[in-house]
């Protein structure tokens, strides 16, 4: 098996969770969480570290991540949450096919965003499978509006990206989230260098 291979199966899903796992996110957490209710579609699940917020409100959390090895660890804390849990490997781009159009009312995504290589597909699918008024609930980091931190995100990026698994410092997610189509509710967070930023936005439409 090849170096990166070995990096990616065994080192880089124990170094996501205990990187994502710190305390400091958890307030993040509980306010994306919070307001999950009925069917919940997670995007890129990873170690399964929203599931012990998730409350009385949610019926069922599908995770789908594109790592086995991520979702094995997911899989060991569904276990032991009494709560409806389904996990699924796929892409958000193209989500599995048992998960039917019109059929979720709460898609989240934490931190995935970032390393989704194409974040404009991952939102339309997200789009298809939510039901009328469902809502779209994340929290996600970004470039710096600080010009001398966006130009150290960039250059940082390159390598960056290689040894977390796809990661974009420098990507300008919020900008991609506000062309998400109508017709449901987005609650929005983002956290940035050195400080953090949350914000709900309820479309019109929705």
């Amino acid at each position: 098996m090849s170096r990166k291979g070995l990096y990616a199966r065994y080192v880089l899903p124990r170094l996501t969770d205990l990187t994502m796992s710190r305390k400091l996110l958890l307030p993040y957490r509980q306010r994306v969480i919070g307001g999950a209710v009925g069917r919940v579609l997670e995007i890129g699940i990873g170690s399964g570290l929203n599931l012990s917020l998730y409350g009385d409100a949610v019926e069922e959390v599908i995770g789908v991540d594109v790592s086995p090895e991520l979702l094995t660890m997911a899989e060991r804390v569904a276990q032991r949450r009494g709560l409806r849990v389904r996990l699924l490997e796929g892409s958000a781009e193209h989500l599995p096919s048992n998960i039917a159009d019109g059929s979720i009312d709460t898609v989240v995504i934490t931190w995935a965003l970032c390393s989704i290589p194409d974040v404009a597909a991952a939102l339309v699918e997200a789009h298809r499978v939510l039901r009328p008024n469902g809502s779209l609930r994340f929290v996600e980091h970004g470039r710096s509006p600080d010009t001398k931190v966006a130009w150290w995100q960039d250059r940082l990026t390159p390598l960056w990206r290689r040894c977390s698994g796809g990661c974009h410092l420098s990507r300008k997610t919020i900008g991609g989230v506000q062309a998400y189509p109508s017709g449901h509710r987005l609650c929005a967070g983002a956290t940035a260098h050195g400080g953090s930023c949350m914000r709900d936005r309820r479309n019109p439409n929705g």
